[in-house]
């Protein structure tokens, strides 16, 4: 009788299956992995490893039988594919490549060296693309590798994936199955990521989070980044002309149909011309447009390809030979505190200078005090490092036990409460990641402050461009906003490039806009969340500066279209004696608006939730906006965001973390009967 495992073996495969399927959670379904794929890896490795000792642990849904994450709750329909959408497995280093080679060398019984194909392995989301008579007709993501998620009206807006297959070369037919990689181009990565922190919003981690975080969007669709995605096709499951023979006819032929096929793929005579590929890739990896993270590896010959088959996760025939991890130990010496153009305060890592593939790094980014947290990132931490597409690496993890062999306790770092820059008090808005300096003369963000106030949607100042800007703060000749109304000619003649006309213009100009609005007057104060349509509400319910100046954050959300986010923000923004107090100077110095008449202040219509607040979460049998129109017509208010004065949340299908919040926020919970029934 067989010895049954020892129960610590048990233990540990119980903790591993939860450990991956939680990773495997966060990478497929949340685009938010905590862990790079080099520790995935050795996850699933172990798991395999005592599967393989004591295969009575080897439970039917183990995470090394299987692909993906279970799709419930995604918000998507769901589609079956037609052929599995397998993983690869994965050779570590050369030896392992090779023991790949010798084991199908065995299971068909041939000495000669095979015929392989390589192709980069390319870091994004695994998608499949289905042609019904040439045209594109459905898109499904991977999923759990039997069933996607239908994301066919998202991948119809990547501009890489053609919408008529092409008939040069092999006629398309009837149907044809292509798979591929979404990948986002490094360039448009950072591009994408410098628009984000200009809109003071939480940088993509990386380009592979990115891309399927796109495609994955139900509500509002951010069309700029699917616009940037790029297919990049490397198999075609389906549709295959009657000569093809190989996996390099197949590429040829999806090239010719019009998709992207990546350049650097080649056919390689014998193991040793793939290792030749794999360190000539290795080496040009910084080079190429996309992230890569190894060398794909396919026997040619589909024929063998057939004869090899499959086991339940992965083909025999194909293996991912993984380039080394970019990524090194070194250890955090100091957190810095950057103040941003528009307030926000960016913590960065001061590293003990360390290579992380190739280039010496000495700044990590930390993004908000929540990351920090999150990770648990103190001053004399040892921590591991890694380059993720952009120029600043991120701290991936800390080391525990070189925490606990430190000579003295290191202290969780917070925020300053002062701004390192000009000493004010610095804020956190609730529903906010960013901790900002709300300061208005605050001199890291005088020059955005004061380009802000001088544009069109604001005093509309002419003549006040960014040279000039720079100029004037520079020169000290403007320290806070109000200094701007003080300028005379004489004085900005002394200006680099500003001639006598050009001065006076300018005068001119800021006299004109001390004549404006209250509404634009409110833009100009460049006071967080108020655009042009909330300071023109702001403007109407209030009548006046005065009245709004006295409001409290309460009193401003009774506002309709007015979130607890905006009302926090204006309220903290009149709050601040300082910006007040700057308010007043402006005013003192001339600029001027007649009030509007104040919106009157209406009790709602009659109806059964006559001053009731609720919030819409989940899937509904109707659209929203249909149960919005009837919620109001019954004199309640539908809101975007909980908060304690939130009155009820009505929960659909799949409500996410809103149902969790109103729960601990004590408010009340109602399903779609019993909102019709209140109705």
């Amino acid at each position: 009788m067989a010895n049954s495992p020892p129960e610590s073996s048990r233990r540990r495969v119980d903790e591993l299956t939860a450990e991956i399927r939680r990773h495997n959670a966060l990478y497929y379904q949340n685009d938010l992995p905590e862990i790079g794929d080099a520790e995935y890896d050795a996850l699933l490795r172990e798991l395999q490893g005592l599967e393989a000792d004591h295969p009575e642990l080897l439970a039917a849904d183990s995470p090394s039988r299987s692909v993906g994450a279970p799709l419930e709750g995604t918000g998507f329909a769901t589609a079956a594919h037609r052929t599995p959408m397998l993983s690869l497995d994965n050779a570590m280093d050369a030896d392992e490549l090779r023991a790949f080679d010798q084991r199908i060398a065995k299971l068909l019984g041939r000495s000669e060296a095979f015929e392989y194909v390589a192709e980069p392995k390319l870091d994004g989301s695994g998608v499949e693309l289905i042609y019904r008579e040439g045209k594109f007709s459905q898109g499904l993501t991977r999923g759990d590798g039997r069933m996607g998620e239908d994301v066919t009206v998202n991948l119809s807006r990547v501009p890489s994936i053609p919408k008529q297959l092409r008939g040069a070369g092999a006629r398309p037919p009837g149907f044809a199955s292509i798979r591929g990689e979404v990948v986002l181009p490094l360039a448009a990565f950072q591009a994408l990521n410098s628009q984000r922190r200009e809109r003071e919003l939480e940088p993509f981690a990386n380009p592979r989070n990115a891309a399927a975080g796109a495609l994955r969007q139900i509500h509002d669709i951010d069309l700029p980044r699917l616009r940037s995605l790029e297919f990049c096709a490397y198999a075609l499951a389906e549709g295959k002309p009657e000569a093809h023979a190989s996996q390099w006819q197949s590429l040829e032929t999806l090239g010719q149909w019009g998709f992207l096929v990546s350049p650097e793929s080649r056919v390689c005579q014998g193991l040793e011309e793939v290792f030749l590929f794999y360190r000539e890739l290795l080496e040009r990896r910084s080079e190429l447009d996309v992230e890569i993270d190894g060398t794909v590896v396919k026997v040619n010959d589909l024929a063998l390809q057939q004869a090899l088959g499959t086991l339940s996760r992965a083909p025999r025939w194909a293996i991912a030979y993984k380039f080394p991890p970019e990524q090194a130990t070194t250890r955090v010496e100091a957190i810095h505190v950057q103040v941003g153009r528009t307030g926000a305060l960016t913590p960065v890592a001061k590293l003990e200078p360390v290579r992380v593939g190739g280039v010496q790094v000495s700044n990590a980014t930390l993004h908000n005090q929540d990351e920090i947290n999150r990770k648990d990132i103190r001053v004399g931490d040892t921590v591991v490092v890694q380059r993720a597409g952009d120029v600043i690496p991120q701290i991936v993890r800390i080391l525990l036990a070189a925490r606990a062999e430190a000579k003295a306790p290191l202290e969780p770092y917070a925020l300053p409460v002062d701004c390192p820059v000009c000493g004010g008090k610095t804020i956190r808005l609730d529903g906010e990641s960013v901790t900002r300096c709300p300061n208005l003369d605050c001199p890291a963000q005088l020059k955005t402050n004061l380009r802000h106030l001088a544009g069109r949607g604001a005093l509309d100042i002419d003549g006040l461009g960014e040279k000039i800007v720079e100029q004037l703060v520079e020169s000290g000749l403007v320290e806070r906003l109000s200094d701007l109304f003080t300028l005379e000619a004489e004085t900005l003649e002394a200006l680099e490039r500003m001639g006598a006309k050009s001065a006076r213009n300018l005068v001119a100009s800021l006299e004109k806009a001390r004549d404006t609005t209250l509404p634009r007057f409110l833009i100009a104060l460049g006071i967080p969340h108020v655009g042009a349509t909330i300071a023109e509400v702001l403007a109407t319910e209030f009548g006046g500066l005065e009245p709004l100046i006295a409001a409290n954050a309460p009193e401003i959300e009774e506002i309709e279209g007015v979130g607890p986010a905006i009302a926090e923000s204006v309220a903290r923004f009149f709050a601040d004696p300082s910006n007040v107090a700057e308010v007043e100077r402006l005013r003192e110095l001339g600029l001027r608006w007649r009030d509007p008449d104040p919106a009157p202040r209406q009790a709602g219509p009659g109806g059964a939730l006559v001053g009731q607040s609720l919030v819409l979460t989940g899937t509904l049998s109707a659209p929203r906006s249909a149960f919005k129109a009837r919620i109001e017509a019954a004199g309640g208010k539908v809101v975007g965001s909980l908060s304690k004065k939130t009155d009820f949340l009505v929960a659909g299908d799949n409500p996410g973390g809103k149902l969790q919040k109103a729960l601990n926020l004590g408010v009340k919970v109602l399903d779609e009967g019993a909102l019709e029934a209140l109705l």
